[in-house]
């Protein structure tokens, strides 16, 4: 059992990935004038730390056990049957939390991280943000089975520039195993950085007067009325974030302008791929076309967003007018009389499901699952591709269950 958990592009989701502070990928090299690093602190000098042990022959501090399972799928609602019973796994998520030392930490953890860390910091690089992690799954873990672990800074990345601030990446890897058998890996990577200029807000601009003549003609309740809209502001309801588009896959939202999901296919090799990229990783060819997609897929994984609420995500899921071939039919569309059970509150802000939908031609993308409640979603369950109208502005491609898929 193998398989990856980390900070990606889910265009269903919000139009962009959730809260992601940085990636290495997306930086760049080059800082502001004049803001560079010490002349010691050179990048082979960082580079010195890859390699070097955090944590040697680690120990668990509990052995797996049924109550911490338990604990945990209470806590983000995860009921599937393989976590209960005698024959109980732990769910392959949890493979970092048997590894943490709690309140009162480990014993056995080197100081090269500290080190590095207090480097950083004296070259001004005070700041830290998580990033993202990755996490390979080798075995199942089950109750009784004994963690050990070594731990590894495993890169620093040259200086990069981000919206936050300039610093260096620094990922730290993690292996971890069950009873001395290979259990999984997790890296995590950090943004150690030096905090970004902000510019200050500009004054506000004192609100005009008008002439006193005019304020004297004016009527006691109009008076009164200028000065209750004075004294309440306009309220926009909260947008969600905007997809990042670029030349790489304007084609994409295009064709989601249109309320077509278009799947990039190589005229080399004739490989489908998603999502869209500048070249082909089957034959590397640059020349590609596109092939729209029916719509049918299935759910291959998801997973169930709990927390941070946030108030943009609380938009009924009703599709656009027009936006699929199966809109006029389903339950809260637009222009239907029903609102159907999953039409959202606008102030509730509650638990919503993201897919990873295996599409009929084959390729895989990550959305929301909509038309059921979070936690009747399950692997396998068909579903049919619709448009979200998320503001009058962006609409986001999401998959409904399909009629039957319930059952």
């Amino acid at each position: 059992m193998s398989g990856v958990v980390g900070a990606s592009g889910a265009v269903g989701a919000s139009g962009v990935s959730g809260a992601r502070g940085a990636s290495p990928e997306g930086a760049t090299a080059a800082g502001r004038p004049g803001d560079g690093p010490p002349p010691d602190l050179t990048h082979e000098r960082l580079k010195a730390y890859e390699g070097r042990p955090t944590a040697a022959a680690g120990v668990g501090k509990d052995l797996v056990n049924e109550p911490m399972i338990r604990h945990w799928c209470e806590a983000v609602g995860d009921t599937h049957p393989a976590y209960r019973g005698p024959d109980a796994i732990a769910p392959p998520t949890m493979l970092q939390a048997w590894t943490m030392g709690g309140l009162s930490g480990h014993a056995d953890r080197s100081g090269a991280y500290d080190e590095l860390s207090r480097l950083l910091d004296s070259a001004g690089y005070t700041s830290i943000v998580a990033t993202d992690c990755e996490q390979e799954y080798l075995r199942p873990l089950r109750p009784g089975d004994r963690i050990t672990f070594d731990s590894v800074i495993e890169s620093v990345s040259e200086r990069k520039t981000t919206k936050l601030g300039t610093g260096h990446f620094i990922t730290t890897r993690m292996d971890i195993r069950a009873d001395g058998e290979p259990a999984g890996t997790h890296r995590f990577r950090v943004l150690k950085y030096a905090p970004a200029a902000r510019l200050p807000k500009t004054a506000e601009r004192p609100q005009a007067t008008e002439p006193a003549r005019a304020v004297e003609q004016r009527t006691a309740a109009e008076q009164s009325a200028a000065a209750e809209h004075r004294k309440t502001p306009e309220r926009r309801p909260p947008r969600r974030p905007r997809p990042v588009i670029n030349r790489d896959n304007a084609g994409f939202w295009e064709g989601v302008r249109g309320h077509r999901l278009l799947i990039q296919r190589c005229t080399g090799c004739r490989t489908l791929r998603f999502p869209w990229l500048p070249g082909c990783n089957a034959c590397g060819s640059p020349d590609w076309d596109t092939v729209e997609a029916s719509g049918a897929g299935t759910v291959f994984s998801y997973v169930v967003m709990h927390h941070p609420p946030f108030p943009a995500f609380t938009v009924p899921d009703q599709p656009a007018d027009g936006a699929g071939p199966d809109a006029a039919a389903v339950p809260g569309a637009a222009g239907s009389d029903a609102a159907g059970p999953d039409a959202a509150d606008p102030g509730a802000a509650s638990p919503y499901a993201v897919g990873l939908i295996e599409l009929a031609e084959g390729v895989r993308m990550v959305s929301n699952i909509v038309g059921i409640p979070y936690d009747k979603v399950r692997i396998g369950m068909p579903v049919r591709l619709e448009f979200l109208r998320a503001d009058e502005e962006l609409e986001l491609p999401v998959f409904r269950v399909a009629e039957g898929g319930e059952g």
